[in-house]
């Protein structure tokens, strides 16, 4: 088994290298930290950022409400509703011609009309847009779990997905694999010793987990790369896969404590999925609950690495890495506080 803190350098094009064509680009999504970072490697890398922005639009944990101009510095700032094609028209595109879309754009939740609403229908009214304007590439931050759809959001991608596809427009796809903010909400337990949580024995799946920097760094990379254009890109972190065990080893050695596991059995989940089903046949709410179970079990149980479907196993060596970042730095920052993390409404711990 692989040390959960080892570190395997992967060559990344340096920050504050210039793009040799810079373009003008519209950005959706830019509020999410994962948006945030790809806006400010857009930007350091000379293009002409626009930004559009829901009206009041919000940053996460404690952010106060003049920050957009801060978070997103560099940036022009324009909002609207991006549910409402003619906002995106009107207020995004405002009559101005630009070079490439590119979104982070995603559902907070992933409950099935949020999903359908935003991962699906809002992303069409912005192709819509876009190619009545005259932009010439999407860039969209997909996820690496549509491989397995199971789930309203990941059909919701994937629909999406195939309409850019056949757009006719060039197309770079994203499927990042697990974000470090995703693999953080135990920190603080594991801090108050508390033992960590896993299902099983902690070895049922296993990612290349990747820093919002590298992430956005790879987003800005395929505005030049022809190589990155008209193709589907699964994405990981540096090093090699690592399982929810090891991640569990790694944040009791950077502690300096004795590992503390508890287990936490899948059919536990399988039990509140099921009795959330039932009383979801009468409440809307009990439903949407429903689904992010099973989204909780989902993540739980498969692999976010490339998907094989000829063997239907998971394949860590055929998942691409990228970056400098590892989930090892990120825990030491957490626990040193110099990281924070805002994790939204796909949390599981």
């Amino acid at each position: 088994m692989s040390s959960s803190c080892k570190e395997i350098p992967v060559s990344v094009i340096p920050p504050s290298e210039k793009s040799p064509h810079p373009k003008r680009v519209l950005v959706l999504g830019a509020t999410g930290t994962i948006g945030r970072a790809t806006v400010k490697a857009l930007v350091d890398r000379g293009h002409d950022v626009v930004c559009f922005l829901r009206t009041n639009a919000g940053f996460g944990v404690d952010h106060e409400p003049d920050e957009p101009s801060r978070l997103l510095h560099g940036a022009a700032l324009r909002f609207g509703d991006v549910t409402d094609p003619a906002s995106i028209d009107a207020d995004g595109f405002h009559g101005e011609k630009f070079d490439v879309l590119v979104s982070c754009l995603a559902s907070r939740t992933g409950a099935p009309a949020d999903a359908w609403a935003i991962d699906y229908q809002a992303h069409c009214h912005a192709l819509k847009a876009a190619r009545a304007d005259g932009v010439a590439h999407m860039v969209l931050l997909s996820a690496i779990c549509v491989q397995k759809p199971l789930l309203e959001f990941q059909k919701a991608k994937l629909a999406f997905e195939a309409e850019l596809i056949a757009s006719g427009m060039t197309y770079s796809i994203v499927r990042p694999t697990a974000f470090f903010k995703s693999l953080s909400g135990q920190v603080d337990r594991v801090k108050q010793g508390k033992p960590f949580l896993i299902f099983d024995d902690g070895e049922l799946t296993a990612c290349k987990p990747i820093s919002d920097r590298d992430l956005g760094a790879f987003i800005a990379e395929c505005l030049d790369d022809p190589d990155c254009q008209n193709r589907i890109l699964p994405i990981g972190g540096p090093g090699e896969a690592i399982t929810p065990r090891e991640q569990g080893e790694c944040l009791f050695r950077l502690l300096g404590r004795e590992s503390k596991f508890k287990r936490v059995p899948v059919a536990l989940l399988d039990t509140i999925i099921f009795t959330l089903g039932m009383l979801g046949r009468v409440s809307k709410r009990l439903r949407d609950k429903a689904e992010l179970a099973r989204i909780g079990r989902y993540y739980a149980t498969e692999s976010m690495l490339v998907f094989d479907p000829v063997t239907g196993r998971y394949d860590a060596a055929a998942t691409p890495s990228t970056g400098s970042d590892t989930l090892s730095e990120f825990y030491g920052k957490l626990i040193r506080g110099e990281a924070r993390v805002e994790r939204g409404d796909h949390a599981v711990f």
